[in-house]
């Protein structure tokens, strides 16, 4: 699946750290799921890095409620791009990406995602997670996602 169309959302955020550093905390699992907001752990299903077709598996949890996904990589490129898609069992739920570009003194990352649930699965979801309003709070949680990627490149 490759995303098409705007992003449903995005932000980006400028880090003093070389490019190639960034990407690995990006695809160390461990690191990112204890910077992501609703991800509690990571660990690769089939495969062991960040490779085209490496599948990983995210444990989430918003309140009391609990899911898990399973993400394909579509893109790892060291220091430049790391992409996925997000499904649930078989229905596709997200793609997002991690665009990393040289900036004087370090790196610009650009968190992105396209929202791919079919619209009969919405509601569904919505009560799963006990978020009816993806497109806000995943604008919310890019935003937090990447002032906790800046603390760590730069501490």
């Amino acid at each position: 699946m490759t995303p098409l169309g705007p992003a449903s959302a995005q932000a980006s955020m400028t880090i003093t750290a070389a490019p190639e550093a960034v990407y690995a905390l990006i695809t160390d699992l461990p690191t990112m799921a204890a910077l992501a907001e609703e991800t509690d752990a990571m660990e690769w299903h089939q495969g062991d890095s960040a490779t085209p077709g490496a599948v990983f598996k995210g444990h989430n949890s918003n309140g009391g409620r609990k899911w898990t996904t399973m993400c394909t990589v579509t893109h790892a490129e060291p220091g430049r791009t790391f992409g996925f898609d997000v499904k649930s069992l078989v229905i596709p739920v997200a793609h997002w990406r991690y665009d990393i570009a040289p900036a004087e003194g370090g790196c610009t990352v650009t968190e992105q995602t396209w929202d791919r649930r079919p619209g009969w699965f919405r509601k569904v979801a919505g009560l799963a997670t006990g978020v009816s309003d993806r497109e806000s709070a995943n604008a919310q949680h890019i935003r937090l996602t990447l002032e906790r990627l800046k603390a760590k490149a730069e501490a």
